[in-house]
C-alpha cells in the first residue's frame, strides 16, 4: 500500500526529505522518481526452474560484480517466490522455514523507483515508499548501483512468544533460510548475488519509515552478472 501524505507528515521528524503530492503518486521534492507502480502483480510461479537442485547447489556462489540491467517481472517474481513465497496454499506455508510459524521476517524490495513490500500470500509487491533507499543503509558501493536490493526486516512484535534469550538465534535462522533460498534461485536463474549485514540500521529504518518494532537485519543485492 502506498504511503499517504498524511502518514508521511506524522513521521516528519524521522526524515529530511520534503514531500509533495503529484497526482495520485507521492514523490519527493527535489528528487522525484518517475511514477513508480503502486503494485506489481506476479503470475503464479513456474512449476520448476530450468536448473535442477543439484545444478543450483553447484552454481551457488557469492558475486559482487553486477550490471545495471533491470530484472523482468517474471524473473523478479520467481526470485521472490523462492525467497519466501507460499508453496503450500492450504496452510499458507512458505518456501523458507519460520521458527514456530511466526513469519516474523518481511522481505522489502528496493528498486530505483521505490521500496516495495513483498506480500507473499498474494505474490505481489506493494509500494511502501516512492524513494530510492538502496544507498541509505549500507557501506557497500554496489548496493546503490545494482538494480535490486532485498532488505529483510524483522517485526519484533511477532517474536513476543519467544523468550528474549532465544530471539536472536531464531531470527538469524529465519533470515539465513531466506538468504539461502535466494542464493539457490540466483544460481538457477543466472543471477549474481551477495548478502551484507553491515547496515546503518537506524538510517535505513528511518528512510523506509519502518514501525517501532521493525528492524532491518540483513540485505541482499541481486543483479545480472557481466557477460563472461
Amino acid at each position: 500500500m502506498a504511503v499517504s501524505v498524511k502518514r508521511l507528515a506524522c513521521h516528519a521528524g524521522r526524515r529530511n526529505t520534503a514531500w509533495a503530492s503529484a497526482g495520485d503518486t507521492n514523490v519527493p521534492v527535489g528528487g522525484a522518481l518517475s511514477s513508480p507502480r503502486l503494485t506489481i502483480e506476479f503470475a503464479p510461479p513456474a512449476a520448476k526452474f530450468d536448473a535442477s537442485l543439484l545444478d543450483a547447489l553447484h552454481g551457488r556462489r557469492t558475486r559482487r560484480d553486477f550490471t545495471v540491467a533491470v530484472l523482468p517481472d517474471d524473473v523478479l517474481g520467481a526470485l521472490l517466490w523462492a525467497a519466501c513465497g507460499v508453496n503450500h496454499p492450504a496452510t499458507v506455508g512458505r518456501t523458507a522455514v519460520s521458527p514456530l510459524g511466526l513469519d516474523a521476517i518481511d522481505v522489502y524490495v528496493a528498486l530505483p523507483a521505490g521500496v516495495y513490500r513483498y506480500r507473499c500470500a498474494g505474490h505481489r509487491l506493494e509500494l511502501h515508499r516512492p524513494i530510492d533507499v538502496r544507498a541509505a543503509g549500507g557501506y557497500r558501493d554496489f548496493a546503490s548501483t545494482a538494480p535490486l536490493d532485498l532488505i529483510y526486516v524483522v517485526d519484533l512484535a511477532r517474536m513476543k512468544p519467544v523468550p528474549n534469550g532465544q530471539r536472536d538465534v531464531l531470527i538469524g535462522a529465519a533470515a539465513g533460510a531466506i538468504v539461502q533460498n535466494v542464493y539457490l534461485a540466483c544460481a538457477a536463474l543466472g543471477l549474481a548475488t551477495t548478502p551484507y549485514g553491515w547496515l546503518r540500521q537506524d538510517k535505513l529504518a528511518d528512510a523506509m519509515l519502518l514501525g517501532r518494532y521493525e528492524r532491518p537485519i540483513i540485505a541482499q543485492t541481486v543483479a545480472y552478472p557481466p557477460a563472461s
